[in-house]
């Protein structure tokens, strides 16, 4: 926080400059009932030498573990050279490039971005950053909502099978616009959209979300369902890990025609896990969405002496334009994770990005190999997948996450509470940084856990 140095001397002189007799009296329009009553959940200020001390028991309170939990954030190896460029003054203290002729270095960069994001997407144009994913895909159901002028029911189908934190962070910002999030379910037995299960005639619906692949790892049918929804006047917005494009068929060519809309969370192009960020979102689309695209967008160009450069080209938010035709209110970009990321793949190339989405997905296939050999543990999905399964135990979840974290082992990510189905299940993933070592000690420590549990007496979960 900024220190205000302004003495009660000082702040009454203000005030009676303006005849006000405190500083309450400035916000008397706000009822008693809005006002917060304190910050009673925020201790008392600390000295520097204890603010330090405090930073350093929570630091060490966040100690190396052996990782098997994904869901969004993932755990994968980051070049050295990365953070070592990233964090130099010219970038880490670089705020919104206004003034070109000043900020040639990160218009540079965040073009360089657009162009590796539209090459991975296999899509026409790329913004420069939003949030991160789940607002990212917000923004998505808005921007579909503003560009299919043909339909006008605002209505969305969103499955089940997308991030329940994506779709909640969704709900909370599209839902007092009028548009409404349609859930559709996915086959309990497979973990994707059953296309065979979509209705003829759906309708007039706005749009389709397709995660690629979906919360549970496992990979839908996208060309079909991209097909069915252009066929039904839909708009196709995708939701895509990043890493996995560099083996997987890229939205721009699913179907006959591609997806319309692409987003996503740009955390696994060379952001840390940092116990839940910063991260980054992304966006791409079609030429003709440009203009309906939300943040801002980098072009090059030349200037008067012919000599090449970088500029902002489009800025579709209410500072720059009027607000009745502004795409977003979103006021900056995540410039530092982008830059790490455009750092990320220029040093990773096409090459290095395939051999990470490669070794993460032939580390997934053994660890599913490897846990459904122990007794009580059952893979739950019989589809293609990349880099995450889900696994259902018959002894509780709670029991065995608290006995793996003794260990230094995060186990995965609980299910239950979005998905009442999948109750006592784990989504578990593994990355290029998980060894065969690693996955056999995992299991190794999971059937310990179990017989020992077993020998307590401690209840079988019963099969859903």
């Amino acid at each position: 926080m900024p220190f205000i140095p302004h003495t009660e001397e000082e702040t009454r002189e203000m005030l009676d400059a303006i005849g006000a007799g405190s500083i309450e009296d400035l916000f008397d329009e706000i009822p008693a009932e809005l006002r917060s009553s304190g910050l009673d959940k925020v201790p008392p200020g600390l000295s520097e030498m204890d603010i330090v001390r405090l930073m350093h028991e929570r630091a060490e309170q966040d100690a190396r573990t052996l990782c098997f939990a994904g869901a969004g954030a993932y755990e994968h190896h980051i070049p050295a050279a990365v953070w070592e460029i990233t964090t130099r003054g010219e970038f880490y203290s670089a705020y919104t490039p206004y003034q070109a002729e000043a900020s040639q270095g990160t218009l540079q960069l965040l073009y360089e971005y657009q162009t590796m994001m539209t090459r991975l997407t296999a899509m026409d144009v790329s913004n420069a950053s939003l949030y991160d994913g789940a607002s990212a895909l917000a923004e998505a159901v808005l921007m579909a909502v503003r560009a299919n002028r043909k339909s006008k029911s605002r209505r969305i189908l969103m499955p089940r099978s997308v991030h329940p934190a994506y779709r909640k962070v969704a709900h909370a910002i599209v839902h007092n616009q009028n548009i409404v999030l349609e859930e559709l379910d996915y086959a309990h037995d497979r973990g994707i959209i059953d296309i065979a299960s979509l209705p003829d005639a759906p309708g007039d619906a706005t749009a389709l979300v397709i995660p690629q692949p979906n919360y549970f790892g496992n990979l839908e049918d996208v060309h079909a369902l991209t097909d069915w929804a252009h066929g039904h006047g839909m708009l196709v917005i995708a939701v895509v890990n990043p890493t996995s494009l560099a083996i997987l068929t890229p939205p721009g060519e699913w179907g006959e025609s591609g997806a319309d809309i692409v987003c996503g969370e740009g955390q696994p192009l060379g952001a840390p896990l940092s116990s839940g960020g910063p991260y980054f979102g992304f966006m791409c689309c079609r030429q003709s969405f440009v203009r309906q695209m939300p943040g801002r967008i980098i072009g090059r160009t030349t200037d008067l002496d012919g000599k090449p450069g970088f500029s902002l080209t489009l800025q579709a938010r209410e500072q720059h334009i009027r607000r009745s035709k502004a795409t977003s209110n979103i006021c900056t970009n995540q410039g530092l994770l982008v830059t790490a990321a455009t750092i990320y793949m220029s040093l990773l190339g096409p090459r290095g990005l395939e051999r990470v989405a490669s070794h993460s997905h032939a580390n997934t296939a053994y660890l599913i190999e490897r846990l459904s050999t122990l007794e009580g543990i059952t893979a739950v999905f019989d589809s293609p997948f990349f880099h995450e399964a889900v696994f259902r135990f018959d002894l509780p979840l709670d029991d065995i996450l608290r006995a793996l974290a003794a260990q230094g082992i995060v186990g995965g990510v609980r299910l239950g509470d979005d998905y009442p189905e999948l109750d006592n299940c784990l989504l578990i993933c593994a990355t290029e940084t998980r060894t065969r070592a690693d996955i056999d000690s995992f299991a190794d420590a999971l059937q310990r856990i179990s017989g020992r549990l077993q020998s307590t007496g401690c209840p079988v979960k019963p099969k859903m």
